[in-house]
């Protein structure tokens, strides 16, 4: 039996959370065993770490690097539960995994790049360099995340591996299901549904302010559309301001958090995410597994995941008019819409599902620990 330790920050709702629910769903239980030590647990994820029996650890916010209390913390478990891999994601649980995991003598560890760290200072460039020497393997969550730690901070190639993330299969709802939650939202039957979902706690990240915009011109072609926005955070009075000023009340649809998406998808036509920066862009892999045609930004791993004029569009960032111009071409084009709709799908399916995500992850385990047990017993 193999123990494993992940570190991350907050278990919310966020990419990284559910990729460890996926770890603990599909983990092979008579192989593994699995903790998971966060800074904080809050909402409903928790409870799905509990039915699927993964205890989850909260050791209180990661002030600084010198936060010793929070490392004395992790070496109690480590002490407890002699995990053979420690594996690190987020800055914090990076930060804790490759220290408490070098100072524990842990057999292996792993970190994990899980953003596109366009703003990272250089003391954060330093660190991430200084724990991955201290680390195993580093891994990177699409080729943008790998060509940082490769390029940028001349990580050894042959210590880093790309492993794409992966999202779980879509309950896909019924007819009966869209009608009802069209008639909620006030949608008409002809009329084209363009969506976007993501927490709205910044907009120098997700951009939603820019695809509201677009929209805006979109929305005088007098096309029959409406724009869904699904998630919350601090900046969602912000966006509901602009569309107020902008005058398209009338068809800008704001949700909020909501913790199972899937129906929502099932209503959306084409789906939009203009990030000017995304490690990934977990929710175009979903939209793609709803057979949803995507245009996104060409940044981070977006432009990896989406193949421009086959599964979608790609734009630069910030460029407001290029979005209108592939929304509107989409509008205009239902016959395409299903043709990159279908391409999407088949790309998803066979890259992006949480089960070919967990096989990537466990066969990383089982190489590494036979690599280190065979070095031990060379000794």
């Amino acid at each position: 039996m193999i123990r494993v330790l992940n570190i991350v920050e907050t278990i919310n709702s966020g990419g990284v959370e559910r990729r460890r629910l996926s770890m603990a769903k599909l983990l092979d239980k008579s192989e593994f065993e699995l903790k998971i030590i966060c800074t904080n647990a809050v909402g409903d994820f928790p409870k799905e770490f509990k039915k699927y029996g993964v205890e989850l650890i909260e050791i209180g916010d990661l002030k600084s690097i010198f936060s010793f209390k929070q490392y004395l913390k992790v070496i109690k478990v480590i002490n407890l539960f002699k995990p053979h891999i420690i594996h690190g994601a987020v800055f914090e649980g990076v930060t804790l995994a490759a220290l408490t995991g070098f100072f524990k003598r842990v057999p292996v560890v792993i970190i994990e790049e899980t953003s596109d760290p366009q703003t990272r200072s250089w003391r954060g460039n330093l660190f991430m360099k200084i724990f991955a020497k201290l680390s195993n393997k580093v891994i990177g969550v699409s080729p943008a995340s790998t060509g940082y730690l490769i390029h940028k901070l001349k990580i050894n190639p042959k210590k880093v591996v790309l492993i794409n993330n992966g999202v779980a299969q879509p309950n896909i709802s019924n007819e009966e299901q869209i009608i009802i939650l069209k008639q909620e939202l006030n949608i008409k039957k002809n009329e084209i549904v363009i969506g976007s979902m993501g927490r709205m706690d910044s907009d120098q990240t997700k951009r939603f302010s820019d695809l509201i915009k677009a929209f805006a011109i979109l929305n005088k072609n007098e096309f029959f559309v409406k724009l869904l926005l699904v998630g919350d955070g601090k900046e969602k009075a912000n966006y509901e301001q602009l569309v107020k000023e902008l005058s398209i009340e009338k068809n800008v649809i704001f949700t909020g958090y909501q913790n199972d998406v899937h129906s929502y998808f099932s209503i959306i036509d084409i789906f939009s995410l203009v990030s000017s920066h995304e490690s990934f862009g977990l929710v175009l892999a979903e939209a793609m597994l709803h057979r949803i045609p995507i245009v996104a930004t060409k940044v981070g791993g977006m432009q990896y995941i989406v193949d421009d004029e086959i599964t979608g569009f790609l734009v630069e960032k910030y460029n407001i008019y290029a979005i209108e111009n592939k929304l509107k071409l989409l509008c205009e084009d239902k016959n395409l819409r299903l043709k990159m709709g279908q391409s999407g799908y088949e790309k998803a399916l066979k890259n992006y599902t949480e089960e070919q995500y967990v096989m990537n992850i466990q066969n990383l385990y089982f190489s590494l620990r036979k690599q280190k047990v065979i070095k031990l017993l060379s000794l």
